[in-house]
C-alpha cells in the first residue's frame, strides 16, 4: 500500500484530498506543523508527496529542496497560479509534476498513479531510517543530519543502518561483524571498533553527540 504525504495548509482542501485518495486505497498523512515539514516527511517515509506551493513559514519550493537533500521520492506540486514561471521553477527545484487549482480530483488521482507507476514499477521504494535529526536513505546510500549531508564510508554506512534498523535495541558486536563482513574468516574485533569510532566522530562533527552508545561487554545501541 502506497503512502502519500500531503502538504496543504487549507484544512478543507486537505481533508477532501485525503478522503479521496484514501478511497483509492492509499495511506495519506497530512502535514500538521508547517515549520517542520521535513521532520514529518521523514517520520512518515512516504512513497509520494503532494506539495502546495503557497504555505506558512516557507513555500513549497523551499520544502521541495529540503526533501531532495534526503530523498528522491516523487513530488507533485499544487499551485493556484498556472503560469509558466511556476511550472519551470517547480521542475528545476526537483518537482516531478504540477497541478493547477482548481482541479478535478480524477485528474489528481491520475497524476498520482502515473508518478507512482513511473517511480516504483521497476524497483522497491526508498527506505528512510530516522532518529534525532539523522536521516539515512538506504536506497541511495546517503546520510543527512538536520538537512546537512554527511559523508560516510561503506562500512560506516552499514553500521549506522544496522543500528537504526534496531533502534532502541542493543546490537551485539558479533551481529555487526557478521552483517558487515558476512564471512567465516576471522576478522579482528579491533576493525569493528575502529569503524565505530570513525562513525562516532563524523556524527559528533555534525552535532550528534552520544548518538551511538556502548553497552560494555554486549554491543552498541542507538536510542530513539
Amino acid at each position: 500500500m502506497y503512502r502519500i504525504f500531503l502538504v496543504e495548509d487549507d484544512e478543507v482542501i486537505a481533508a477532501v484530498i485525503q478522503r479521496y485518495l484514501e478511497g483509492w486505497g492509499y495511506t495519506v498523512a497530512c502535514a500538521r506543523q508547517f515549520d517542520r515539514v521535513v521532520q514529518e516527511f521523514a517520520a512518515f517515509d512516504p512513497h509520494l508527496v503532494v506539495l502546495d506551493i503557497s504555505l506558512p513559514f516557507f513555500n513549497g519550493y523551499h520544502w521541495c529542496q529540503e526533501i531532495r537533500k534526503i530523498s528522491k521520492v516523487p513530488i507533485l506540486f499544487l499551485t493556484s497560479a498556472s503560469d509558466s514561471v511556476n511550472t519551470v521553477m517547480a521542475m528545476q527545484l526537483g518537482g516531478d509534476d504540477l497541478l493547477s487549482k482548481p482541479f478535478e480530483l480524477q485528474v489528481l488521482s491520475a497524476k498520482v498513479q502515473a508518478l507512482l507507476r513511473r517511480a516504483y514499477d521497476f524497483g522497491p521504494s526508498a527506505a528512510l531510517l530516522t532518529c534525532g535529526g539523522a536521516v539515512l536513505n538506504v536506497s541511495d546510500g546517503t546520510l543527512s543530519v538536520n538537512g546537512q549531508r554527511v559523508e560516510l564510508s561503506k562500512n560506516e554506512f552499514r553500521i549506522l543502518q544496522i543500528l537504526l534498523e534496531h533502534k532502541g535495541q542493543i546490537v551485539s558486536r558479533d551481529t555487526l561483524m557478521n552483517r558487515l563482513w558476512q564471512t567465516d574468516s576471522f576478522v579482528d574485533e579491533n576493525t569493528l571498533s575502529v569503524n565505530v569510532g570513525r562513525l562516532r566522530r563524523r556524527l559528533e562533527a555534525a552535532g550528534l553527540t552520544d548518538f551511538i552508545r556502548t553497552r560494555k561487554g554486549v554491543g552498541y545501541v542507538v536510542e530513539g
